[in-house]
């Protein structure tokens, strides 16, 4: 279970990142949140395959004390597949609603419009 849930945030921090950087290089907030989420789609889709595939017997084994393994599988499973889905498209939601609030990361257009404003009083 702790699986997931570091997975999951591991996801979520890389996604931000990657926001971060494309931020950096001058792109705008919402566009930078995009193209972290862009990049890092088919890594994190691989890494929840590979991790469903193998509690795949587990989902689906039969025999003495397969109740339990049925139910940990499934869960996992369950897990990975939501973990993908909330970290993709809530991350980067979430990355541009505290930056907009927060503002600790100015847009690089709004920086430069305000730096041409400066410069044209001067």
């Amino acid at each position: 279970m702790l699986n997931t849930l570091g997975l999951t945030t591991k996801n979520a921090i890389l996604i931000v990142q990657f926001a971060k950087d494309a931020l950096k290089r001058g792109m705008s907030l919402k566009d930078a949140a995009l193209e972290g989420a862009r990049l890092r789609f088919r890594p994190i889709v691989m890494t929840s395959l590979t991790t469903g595939l193998a509690v795949l017997p587990l989902a689906i084994s039969t025999g003495p004390g397969s109740g339990a393994m049925n139910a940990i599988g499934t869960s996992l499973i369950g897990g990975m597949i939501t973990g993908i889905l909330l970290v993709v498209l809530f991350s980067p939601l979430f990355y541009v609603l505290i930056q907009k609030i927060l503002g600790k990361d100015k847009d690089p257009k709004e920086i430069r419009a305000t730096e041409a404003k400066l410069s044209e009083r001067e």
